[in-house]
């Protein structure tokens, strides 16, 4: 029982942390994500899933 709540509790943070993630990338400022980060801001739930869930 202890496992599944765990797993649960797991599954929860990493899904908060994606949301958080891709808000965090969608709000940055286009220019800096471009020029400074070399990321697109269109791609953030593609970033936020691979640094989220590693795939």
């Amino acid at each position: 029982m202890i496992s599944i709540i765990s797993r649960l509790r797991t599954a929860a943070a990493k899904r908060a942390a994606y949301h958080r993630t891709v808000a965090e990338i969608s709000a940055m400022n286009r220019h800096i994500a471009l020029e400074d980060l070399n990321i697109y801001p269109g791609d953030a739930e593609e970033i936020a899933y691979k640094a989220v869930y590693g795939h």
